[in-house]
C-alpha cells in the first residue's frame, strides 16, 4: 500500500493466532491497529489482497471483530479491560486510492490525540527516569555519607582504644610504681626495725679489759668501723654489729680475715670470739657475695 505512518500498525493476524498483546503493544506504542479479516469462501479476496493490500499470499483471519461483509478491514485500538476499540472498518472490495482515504481519515482524526498521548507518556517515562536518577543519586549519596560516618565513627573508637589502651598502661605503670615504692618502703622498714634489734641486742659497748676483743673491720668501698665485744661474744654478734650499721644488706656478704685466709661464714655464727681466734684482737674483711 502507499501510506506510511508512525501512527499506524499494520499487521496481518491469522484466524488461529490472533494476538491480543499485539493490540496492548500498539496501544502502549500510541499506535493504531490495522487488521484485514478475509473471508476463506469470498470471491473477492484474493483480488483484494493482490490487487488492493499487495499481499503476496491470503492468510484467513478471525471473524471476531462481527464483520458482516468481505473483505473486511479495520483500524483498532487497545482499549482497557484487554478489549479492543474499533476506530475505522472497511467492508467490501475497496480500491487503493479508496483504502488509503480512509485509512488517512482516521489517521488524520486521531494523531493529534495519539501524537499527545505519545508525548505524555515520555513526558511520564522522562519524570521517572529523573525520578530514579534522583534516587539513585541520593542513594549513592546516602552510601558516601554513611560510609563516612562509619570511617567517622571506626576513626573515633580506634582512638578511643587507643586512649583506654595507653591509659590503662599508665595506670599499670602507676601501680607498679607504687607497689615497688610500698615494697621498698616496707622492706627499709623492716630492714630499720632489724637494724634496731639487732643494735638493742649487742647492748652497750664494753670497756676495755682482759676479756674485751678490739675488732677493726673494713668495707669494700673503703670505710673502716672499730668496736669492742666481749670474747664470749659470738661471731653472730659481729654480723648483728654490721647489720645495724645499715650500710649493707643483711645475707649479703661474708666475714674473712687474712694470713690464713678464713671464712666467717655460717658454719661458724655460733663460735665465740675467742673460740674462734679473734681475741684480744681481729681484723676482718667484708666480702661481698
Amino acid at each position: 500500500m502507499g501510506i506510511h505512518n508512525a501512527d499506524l500498525c499494520t499487521e496481518i493476524l491469522s484466524a488461529h493466532n490472533w494476538d491480543l498483546e499485539l493490540a496492548i503493544r500498539s496501544r502502549r506504542e500510541y499506535k493504531l491497529l490495522f487488521v484485514y479479516l478475509p473471508s476463506p469462501d469470498h470471491p473477492g479476496s484474493p483480488v483484494f489482497c493482490q490487487g488492493t493490500l499487495k499481499l503476496a499470499k491470503i492468510f484467513f483471519l478471525s471473524n471476531s471483530l462481527k464483520t458482516s461483509r468481505f473483505p473486511f478491514c479495520a483500524v483498532v485500538i487497545a482499549a482497557r479491560n484487554r478489549r479492543i476499540a474499533l476506530l475505522q472498518q472497511v467492508e467490501g472490495h475497496q480500491s487503493p486510492d479508496e483504502m488509503i482515504s480512509a485509512l488517512q481519515r482516521v489517521l488524520d482524526e486521531n494523531s493529534p490525540v495519539l501524537v499527545s498521548a505519545r508525548i505524555e507518556a515520555e513526558g511520564r517515562r522522562n519524570n521517572m527516569r529523573f525520578r530514579e536518577d534522583q534516587d539513585a543519586a541520593y542513594r549513592a549519596a546516602l552510601e558516601a555519607d554513611q560510609a563516612r560516618e562509619r570511617q567517622r565513627i571506626e576513626k573515633r573508637e580506634r582512638k578511643e582504644r587507643e586512649a583506654a589502651e595507653v591509659e590503662r598502661k599508665r595506670k599499670e605503670e602507676e601501680e607498679a610504681r607504687e607497689r615497688a615504692a610500698q615494697e621498698l618502703a616496707q622492706k627499709e622498714a623492716a630492714l630499720a626495725k632489724l637494724r634496731e634489734e639487732k643494735a638493742l641486742s649487742l647492748g652497750a659497748e664494753p670497756d676495755k679489759g682482759p676479756d674485751i676483743t678490739q675488732v677493726l673491720v673494713r668495707f669494700p668501698y673503703g670505710e673502716r668501723k672499730e668496736r669492742r665485744f666481749h670474747c664470749k661474744s659470738t661471731i653472730q654478734s659481729l654480723y648483728d654489729y654490721i647489720d645495724s650499721l645499715g650500710s649493707l644488706e643483711p645475707n649479703r656478704y661474708k666475714l674473712v680475715s687474712n694470713f690464713p685466709r678464713t671464712v666467717y661464714g655460717e658454719v661458724k655464727l655460733s663460735l665465740t670470739l675467742n673460740e674462734a681466734g679473734l681475741h684480744p684482737q681481729a681484723s676482718l674483711f667484708v666480702e661481698l657475695s
